[in-house]
């Protein structure tokens, strides 16, 4: 048995119960907790039903009978998306928002009455801890996927990438040089996304040759602190070794300050330039 399971059973078990999780009229209103929180994710700009599925983790068949019975009520509306009539979307109704407000209120009175009995130092305790167990969270729920360069989660990532090093170095990203599709994905190289559900949060490649070289190292804001981004190297220095590298280099900009600390972190050294890339002005490599 893996060490700590039975301290997060307790820990579960505490917070279910302490917010009412098992509770039938959640919050001291007429449903349970899982409607509740679908009736939250909704929101007034409604939602893809698709989508609700992926940030609530939840299976179709249970999502539409928490939907079926939120329509029962009154409470939620579903039909297919006018521009693609493929796709439903969940809409709340007048009925809905004002039970979603009621369940606003009611959870921030909950987080209140957590909170009081507590001292000043008590609460900023319980609260980093709060936002470290959330980030460790996601850490452990995110999955790393093999994806084709130009698959749109991949773009969007590389995007947030190149946006980012332009804020960070005054530099435009555009003059970088070129890196090749087929360099970055099999049989030379691969590419990888970090998905958390259905979101795209971080990406990185590798691209073949006879030293590899570690590109488009990114992982989003929310996402940093805890561990994606050695995450992401380590699969990528594991690809490296299964194609028989025993060396791996990299080119960053010394203004990205944590993934230069990342990489020394990982055992890299500076070397002398081996490319002309104008965004770069520092070389590294690693011996695996």
């Amino acid at each position: 048995m893996i060490d700590g399971i039975e301290t997060i059973r307790s820990f579960n078990r505490s917070v279910g119960r302490r917010l009412g999780a098992m509770d039938e009229r959640f919050l001291g209103r007429a449903r349970p907790m899982g409607e509740a929180r679908v009736l939250w994710e909704i929101g007034p700009e409604g939602a893809e039903v698709r989508a609700l599925r992926a940030r609530l983790g939840l299976d179709s068949g249970y999502l539409s009978r928490l939907l079926r019975s939120l329509e029962q009520d009154g409470m939620v509306t579903t039909a297919p998306n006018p521009e693609d009539r493929r796709i439903r979307r969940a809409e709340l109704t007048a009925s809905g928002l004002a039970e979603r407000a009621v369940l606003d209120e009611r959870s921030d009175l909950l987080a209140g009455d957590v909170l009081r009995p507590l001292t000043d130092t008590q609460r900023d305790r319980l609260l980093e801890a709060m936002e470290t167990v959330e980030k460790l969270l996601t850490a452990g729920a995110v999955e790393l996927r093999d994806v084709h360069p130009s698959h749109p989660d991949s773009e969007r990532c590389l995007t947030a990438y190149r946006d980012e090093l332009a804020r960070r170095t005054g530099r435009d990203p555009a003059a970088s040089l070129p890196v090749p599709e087929e360099a970055v994905q099999p049989p030379l190289g691969r590419t990888l996304v970090a998905y958390r559900g259905d979101t795209a949060i971080g990406c990185g490649a590798l691209k073949g040759g006879k030293v590899p070289e570690v590109k488009r190292l990114w992982v989003s804001a929310e996402a940093r602190g805890v561990g994606l981004g050695w995450r992401l190297m380590e699969a990528l220095h594991a690809e490296a070794v299964d194609r028989g590298a025993t060396r791996v280099r990299l080119d960053t900009n010394t203004a990205l300050t944590e993934a230069v600390t990342l990489y020394r972190r990982l055992g890299y050294e500076e070397v002398a330039p081996y490319n002309d890339e104008p965004m770069s002005d520092c070389w590294m490599e690693k011996k695996l």
